[in-house]
């Protein structure tokens, strides 16, 4: 009868040391969550028409920092289910605005408005009216699972400076729905984007008529 014998085996240092070696590599190649996330803006500026003769030359306002609620407040893209819950604000997993929209909004006001009249910062003399907008919407409303559309709400005050003191001139809310090409966070940033850069033209031509 003969006779049988068992055998045991260690893994040595050195094969331990090479398989940490090689999961560790795998890790590193393993994109992380953070990484897949897409950031985006408003893209350049819309190109002005060619003028002819000289600028209009409108009063300086002075663009203050504009105001969000809470949920406002960071860089997520927002959407609705209005046809399920309209009441709930839910952000897109891995699609960032590189900024807060409020200030991306205030951003390409200040662009456009360069265009016809000095912007200046709050405080400066050379100011002759203060400008301030309160961002209350900002998201891609879905009616269905299939249609969506950008809903971009927005409130601004218009004081004038009169020796030294502030005297309420005018005030406006501004909405505007843009459709969505698509129902997706692409399709939200397209459509907020058409939506915010419709406000910018028609808070700059109610500026335009209310402060001359």
């Amino acid at each position: 009868m003969k006779k049988i014998t068992t055998q045991t085996y260690s893994v040595k240092p050195i094969g331990l040391l090479f398989v940490l070696m090689m999961l560790l590599l795998a890790g590193c190649a393993t994109p992380r969550p953070e990484a897949m996330v897409k950031v985006y803006d408003f893209g350049p500026a819309p190109v002005p028409a060619a003028v002819t003769g000289a600028l209009p030359s409108l009063a300086a306002v002075a663009l203050f920092e504009p105001q969000v609620s809470p949920a406002l407040e960071g860089s997520a893209v927002l959407y609705r289910l209005a046809y399920a819950d309209a009441q709930q604000l839910k952000p897109y997993a891995l699609t960032r605005w590189s900024m807060p929209p409020a200030q991306l909004i205030s951003q390409r006001l200040r662009q456009q408005l360069g265009e016809q009249r000095a912007v200046v910062a709050p405080g400066e003399a050379a100011a002759q009216f203060n400008l301030r907008l309160v961002l209350e919407e900002f998201s891609q409303v879905f009616d269905s699972p299939a249609q969506s559309h950008g809903l971009l709400r927005l409130r601004a005050t218009l004081s004038q400076r009169i020796a030294g003191s502030e005297a309420l001139l005018a005030q406006r809310s501004f909405v505007v729905q843009q459709p969505a090409p698509t129902p997706d966070a692409l399709g939200a940033v397209r459509a907020l984007t058409s939506a915010s850069d419709r406000t910018v033209g028609q808070v700059s031509a109610w500026l335009a008529q209310v402060a001359p």
